[in-house]
């Protein structure tokens, strides 16, 4: 996925909806920022286990998520 995005004058820059939408991001997200080469690279910080449930409440059947996450961990 590409898109464009102008740096401001004060050295911001807006992230485009359909990048925040595919990667989830929401306010108040963090962001790792880094630099390889010539490049700038953004990438979310991982939340943990413990935040996410916290993110999402109720919505979600917690067993089938941490048993999901055993057996692709067993697949490496």
């Amino acid at each position: 996925m590409i898109d464009e995005t102008k740096v401001t004058r004060n050295y911001q820059i807006t992230i485009p909806a359909s990048i925040r939408k595919r990667l989830g991001l929401r306010v108040g997200d963090t962001l790792i920022v880094r630099l390889e080469g010539e490049r700038i690279i953004l990438e979310p910080k991982r939340r943990s286990i413990t935040e996410i449930r916290i993110r999402l409440g109720k919505k979600i059947d917690w067993r089938y998520v941490e048993e999901t996450i055993r057996e692709e961990i067993e697949k490496e």
